[in-house]
């Protein structure tokens, strides 16, 4: 008995899976005659619906869209940086070449076109290199644990959301506590410090120099905003009194300076200054 083509071929199809039909459809009859144009709008359409999707997500959702988006807007700056190369002019070696020069070209240079990058990305770089041309470019990472020490508070001391801070801190002038009850972060006054121990690397003197506030600490910026002053800490110090001037003869009042000790352990701030 011989089998007729439709079944034959009706039982070849059934050894595809079942959730492969649009593939095997699509291999049999083709696509649809719009299918490229429809794939076309909707990728240009996916550009919006991906913006309002940013500005709409919230919590951690929000936070993943955010970080994905930041990862790839860096890459694409990368590369475009990379293309963006300007046309410059080179001045060449003073062979002298073959043949008659014009009078009206004697005066000129020579010059040969080179490709190069754009000024302004080779600035961007030389900038950020020399940004954190630090003493100590690398610092342990502190715990938090190591640095906040919990506080438990109530009647049955159950709640403990405050936290006691255990390394040295700056304080401004001006600052003012908040009633007890409602202080997260508490910063004992014996570990905060005003004044700091400033080395000159160039002059080889150390100064005792006034603290003006914390620029940065490696840790992160919530113990920036605290004041915590640790090892590797970026802090502002009056300067005034050392006499610097600036190029048009203004006197500095404040630089830069990086923590190179443990002031919770030694009890003071010793510092170098940046220059």
């Amino acid at each position: 008995m011989v089998r007729s083509s439709t079944s034959i071929s009706h039982s070849f199809r059934l050894i595809f899976p079942q959730g492969d039909y649009i593939e095997r459809h699509r291999r049999d009859y083709g696509y649809r005659l719009d299918h490229f144009e429809r794939k076309r709008k909707k990728e240009a359409r996916q550009v919006h619906k991906r913006s309002a999707m940013a500005q709409k997500a919230l919590g951690i959702k929000g936070k993943i869209i955010a970080k994905k988006n930041y990862a790839e807007k860096a890459q694409m700056k990368k590369t475009l940086a990379m293309h963006e190369e300007s046309s410059s002019r080179r001045k060449t070696d003073d062979n002298v070449q073959d043949g008659a020069v014009p009078a009206y070209l004697l005066d000129r240079d020579n010059t040969t076109r080179a490709k190069v990058l754009s000024n302004t990305i080779k600035q961007k770089r030389k900038e950020k290199a020399g940004k954190w041309d630090v003493p100590l470019p690398k610092v342990r990472p502190v715990a938090e644990d190591e640095m906040f020490k919990v506080v438990r508070t109530g009647k049955r001391k159950t709640k403990q959301w405050k936290r006691m801070v255990t390394k040295a801190t700056f304080v401004g002038p001006g600052f003012t506590r908040k009633p007890p009850k409602y202080e997260r972060f508490i910063r004992p006054t014996g570990l905060r410090f005003t004044k700091a121990h400033v080395t000159h690397p160039e002059l080889k003197c150390t100064f005792n120099l006034e603290i003006i506030g914390v620029k940065k600490n490696p840790n992160g910026p919530m113990y920036t905003s605290l004041g915590v002053m640790t090892k590797g800490t970026i802090i502002e110090v009056n300067v005034s009194e050392l006499g610097l001037v600036t190029p048009a003869g203004k006197v500095v009042w404040g630089k830069y300076a990086q923590v190179t000790n443990n002031p919770e352990n030694d009890g003071c701030i010793n510092a170098v200054l940046l220059v």
